[in-house]
């Protein structure tokens, strides 16, 4: 598999500006524990997955968009690929696992996507049926090169906003946006940049396959026990083969630890972040990743998405 490189990426932030928003640093709800958040929650569409979607879709050519395109997503990555087909004249297709936030769905829909919602474990075969019957093309919400290099622009864009920087943390589900990140952060100098994933203890194959040295799969049954839903999938090939190589470390968080990511963003930056968005926060307020004192701008947590439903919102963010 060849690895998605520095140039990939800058060739994709040349690709979808205009098309994304380049969101702001803003500080982070912890005085004791001082970060920058990357509030991706502010895209279109909520969340960074816009910026993967868009690159990818602008590389198919006049064949394969006449055919339409087609993806697996609990919704976020759903969203983006939509938004993106629609801006292009472009058919989309969306398989989406029960269980996943309505919210979500909604919009999906409202975008103008056809839905088809299955079981969790059929979510893959689901896709597969679709593009050997309607030859519509498989976008990827991770397993993807050019996505990954799409979704790597949050790393770039973090890199001229904080030249400071010293450590990004980011959420990791299925590692797109890990990948993606941890490669523009060797644009600067190789290593400087230090790369932090983060999981949900509940979802962690990821920390379990680097800690193995293998990938290792988890089965829906465990995955959804979280309430990130959108870091139920697991890592692809392609993403574990960056992460392994080029990732620093990957702590995981608890189903509380994550809540409280949650509320703090609301009430400390007023920032409405879903579970899996609100990862990176909740490993730095709850110490699991070290900050430094009095220096903000040297530790970065992405937010990677917004698309939560209200009343969970409201249970997360009502005080104890």
């Amino acid at each position: 598999m060849e690895p998605v490189t520095a140039q990939d990426v800058h060739d994709a932030a040349t690709r979808i500006q205009g098309h994304v928003v380049r969101t702001p640093l803003t500080v982070g709800p912890d005085t004791d524990r001082p970060f920058l958040v990357k509030p991706e929650s502010l895209q279109p569409t909520g969340a960074f997955k816009l910026r993967g979607a868009t690159n990818a879709l602008a590389l198919l050519d006049g064949d394969r968009r006449e055919r339409g395109v087609v993806t697996h997503s609990s919704g976020n990555h759903g969203l983006a690929l939509t938004l993106a087909a629609v801006r292009e004249g472009v058919a989309c297709t969306v398989v989406v696992p029960e269980g996943a936030p309505e919210t979500k769905v909604y919009r999906i829909r409202a975008l103008g996507a056809r839905v088809v919602v299955v079981p969790p474990a059929e979510r893959e075969s689901a896709v597969e049926d679709l593009v050997a019957k309607e030859g519509a093309t498989f976008v990827s919400p991770f397993d993807d090169r050019q996505v990954i290099a799409g979704q790597g622009t949050v790393g770039l864009e973090i890199l001229e906003q904080s030249p400071d920087v010293t450590t990004i943390v980011v959420p990791v589900g299925g590692g797109g946006l890990a990948s993606g990140v941890v490669t523009a952060a060797w644009t600067v100098h190789p290593r400087r940049v230090r790369v932090v994933g983060v999981e949900p203890e509940l979802a962690a194959d990821a920390a379990e396959s680097l800690r193995e040295g293998r990938r290792i799969p988890w089965e829906p049954e465990r995955t959804y026990r979280t309430m990130a839903d959108g870091v139920r999938v697991c890592l692809s090939d392609l993403t574990f083969a960056h992460l392994r190589d080029r990732l620093d470390a990957i702590v995981t968080v608890t189903e509380e630890e994550i809540a409280e990511g949650v509320r703090a963003l609301a009430h400390g930056s007023r920032l409405v972040a879903e579970p899996s968005g609100a990862l990176s926060t909740a490993a730095l307020l709850s110490g699991k990743v070290e900050t430094i004192p009095g220096r903000p701008e040297a530790t970065v947590a992405v937010l990677s998405g917004g698309n939560i439903d209200p009343d969970l919102f409201v249970r997360l963010v009502e005080p104890d």
